[in-house]
């Protein structure tokens, strides 16, 4: 089975809001064309981000074709847009988290604004669904944390001043941090200390590369990588096994280690993170389309601005993903 991730890049209905297309053949050339990729690719299970209607999704479905079961997380960001999954086997819901994990405080998100209840939650929802895998049941959490792109008050992208920049760079960061750490107690709960005999993966848009501190919070335990030097690490038993996510990354081939570019510089902010008996059964990890069909690797470049993108078909992310033997 392939298991993958693709932030669809604003999948909402034509003049719906903030990023939407602004007519019906945007739309529609949108909808098309992450069809064509999703169908070239052919997963069993896809989490997605950045969908804000059920009715977006459904005509996403409706051009792939054949049948799919879809979920999405009930709570959407201010934006109105959330994570959920596509899926060619049965899905059953098992968590849909948006309140911080116990013993975060709020954060602070604005200048001269006392943190408040409701900045404890994520920015959008987790959700964590279960079906059967191809040896046993499968436990995946889909997530989008929050964006290093950064906007300030009145809907502005530029700040007025570096020491701006920085603290609103501050604030973003705050929110990923509590973020990652409630995402990876979603994760504990899902792999019930028991990582070793449970099929468990945590994916999505985490909106950093492997090593910044927030992806690597995910992880959990620290011990045996997937970098060549730690191979040894899988032949002896670790007593992190049990608790412990590896990170797919090293397993991607080194040339197309990316999913977005960002300023002229490719980044995988992309991830899938696997369990203990997980692991072991990847046979390929890859980004865009697999085998022959994945050659050519193209992402247009962002920048500060997202509104520079409403309109275009596709997504500026590209899918990453595992094949399970």
């Amino acid at each position: 089975m392939l298991l993958g991730t693709w932030n669809l890049e604003n999948l909402m209905l034509p003049r719906s809001g903030d990023g939407a297309p602004k007519t019906d053949a945007q739309y529609e050339a949108k909808v098309n064309d992450l069809a064509s990729v999703i169908t070239a690719l052919d997963p069993t299970l896809l989490g997605v981000q950045e969908v804000k209607q059920q009715e977006a999704l459904d005509d996403l479905v409706k051009a792939l074709g054949g049948e799919w079961h879809t979920e999405l997380s009930e709570h959407a960001d201010g934006r109105g847009i959330r994570v959920g999954f596509l899926s060619r086997r049965e899905l059953r819901v098992s968590h849909d988290v948006t309140a911080f994990a116990a013993r975060l405080d709020p954060v602070q998100t604005l200048d001269g604004q006392k943190p408040e209840d409701k900045e404890k939650e994520t920015s959008r929802g987790f959700l964590a669904v279960e079906l059967e895998g191809d040896d046993g049941p499968l436990q995946v959490a889909v997530a989008h944390l929050k964006s290093k792109l950064l906007s300030y008050p009145n809907k502005r992208f530029q700040p007025r001043d570096e020491a701006e920049r920085a603290r609103f760079g501050a604030y973003a960061l705050f929110r990923r941090s509590a973020e990652a750490a409630t995402l990876r107690v979603l994760a504990s709960e899902l792999l019930a200390g028991d990582g070793r005999e449970r099929d468990v993966a945590v994916l999505g848009d985490m909106n950093d590369v492997v090593y910044a501190a927030t992806t690597q919070i995910l992880v959990g335990p620290p011990g045996s990588t997937l970098e060549k030097q730690d191979e040894r690490a899988f032949v002896q038993s670790d007593k992190g096994d049990a608790e412990r996510l590896w990170d797919v990354a090293p397993l991607i081939p080194e040339s197309r280690r990316f999913s977005r570019v960002s300023f002229k510089r490719a980044e995988l902010i992309d991830h899938i993170l696997v369990s203990h008996r997980l692991v072991h059964r990847i046979t390929q990890a890859g980004t865009g389309l697999p085998d022959e069909q994945g050659d050519a690797l193209e992402l247009p470049s962002v920048g500060e601005n997202p509104a520079d993108r409403v309109g275009t078909p596709g997504s500026d992310h590209a899918p990453v993903w595992i094949r399970i033997g």
